[in-house]
């Protein structure tokens, strides 16, 4: 991956690739922080196309993650600096709470780990919900246990997202739009990153192409050690006149085997309620219908070893979640666990979104944030749930070991 030839001049200190919310962020905390020409390289014709902007908008509490781990650091203090940046910057945004319920005995002891993760985090105002109690807060819900955690909320990322492009762009930093990334060289003078619209010189780079990170990674003479699989979520917006079965958020106690939360209830900032998402395989990494395919991606996926051992662990799941994705009469039928009315004419206009499920060569779904570092290289290449609340602290995270690594501050 060297470039042969005469050294030309360097355009930008540093190069981002990828315009979702953390290369965003990731944008501002370096313009923060320094005074570094940045670019931020985005393939689509506006930012938070892929991932970011198809989120639920759940501003994430931090219940759900392993005490100490990265994500649990992050996602404290990014939904703190994320809270404050809407409320500075006139973005909408509701504290609405979310209640998990368990529905089986089988589920009490799952909960008494979320209950301990979440206080071990830090979280304030957790309460442990009887049947009744349950009700007081969504009236509609039913189980026999459940956890109250009033710090989760709900947000818009795209136009949180827009918020961050505005200020990188009033702090000096460009961000192109409709530059795809081909290939990339290095000379011992900089970088070149050839994108659709062109070569651009950088001294440096920070990989945060989410879908395609690991391909990335890979043009830029690095092995990743991971595989990206992508993971179609399907989902379903409740009809209007059935959306005050949901006040906020209901979720149900998550499998401690599988990645996913299960299907949920999400209330959005402007009103609509979400049903889902589930989760299936996607044949395509952009790919959000069902119909989408990609000889290339699939390929990707079905060479990969990594990926028939994860399937040989979690096949029963896959049947389920494939099963699921084909009738909404299943899909009502998992609602209807801890929300008993909804019937499947509830389920209304359809949606999807694609996750970026990084899996190691054993088959082991990555569930933590993963960041490499290489010679004049900083690779996200895992970035799963709470990455668009923790995204701020994710960003400052990445932007100072950019700026001390790479001696940019």
């Amino acid at each position: 991956m060297t470039e042969p030839g005469a050294a030309a001049a360097v355009q930008y200190d540093l190069a981002i690739i990828g315009g979702g919310i953390l290369g965003l962020a990731t944008a501002l905390e370096i313009t923060t922080l320094s005074s570094a020409r940045v670019v931020v390289l985005e393939a689509e014709s506006k930012v938070a196309s892929h991932q970011t902007g198809h989120n639920s908008g759940v501003i994430h509490s931090g219940l759900y993650y392993k005490p100490g781990s990265e994500k649990a650091r992050n996602c404290v203090t990014g939904r703190r600096r994320l809270i404050e940046f809407c409320s500075e910057h006139g973005i909408a945004y509701e504290i609405c709470g979310k209640v998990v319920i368990a529905t089986d005995e089988a589920e009490i002891p799952r909960l008494d780990e979320l209950e301990r993760r979440g206080r071990t985090n830090g979280l304030q105002g957790i309460e442990r919900l009887g049947p009744k109690e349950i009700q007081d807060h969504e009236p509609h819900a039913t189980g026999i246990d459940g956890l109250w955690v009033p710090e989760t909320g709900i947000v818009d990322y795209v136009e949180v997202s827009e918020a961050y492009a505005e200020l990188v762009r009033q702090a000096g930093g460009e961000i192109r739009l409709d530059h795809r990334v081909l290939a990339v060289s290095r000379s011992k003078a900089h970088m070149r990153i050839e994108t659709s619209q062109g070569p651009i010189l950088c001294g440096h780079l920070v990989n945060c192409a989410g879908l395609q990170c690991d391909r990335i990674a890979r043009m830029c003479g690095v092995e990743p050690g991971i595989r990206i699989v992508p993971f179609r979520g399907e989902y379903f917006e409740l009809v209007a006149a059935r959306r005050h079965l949901v006040r906020g958020l209901i979720y149900p106690v998550p499998d401690p085997e599988f990645p996913f939360l299960g299907v949920h209830l999400t209330r959005g900032i402007d009103g609509t309620v979400e049903a889902g998402p589930n989760a299936v395989l996607a044949l395509r990494r952009e790919g959000y219908a069902r119909t989408s395919f990609s000889l290339r991606d699939t390929l990707s996926t079905v060479s990969f070893g990594g990926f028939w051992r994860m399937a040989a662990m979690n096949w029963r799941v896959a049947i389920q979640e494939i099963w699921r994705s084909g009738s909404r009469r299943l899909f009502a039928e998992s609602l209807r666990r801890f929300v008993p009315e909804i019937r499947a004419s509830d389920l209304g206009k359809p949606g999807s979104g694609v996750r970026a499920q990084a899996v190691d060569p054993k088959g082991k779904l990555l569930d933590d944030f993963h960041i490499l570092e290489e010679d004049r290289m900083v690779h996200v290449l895992n970035a799963p749930s709470p990455g668009a609340t923790a995204s701020l602290g994710i960003g400052n995270t990445i932007a100072t070991r950019t700026l001390e690594h790479f001696g940019l501050a």
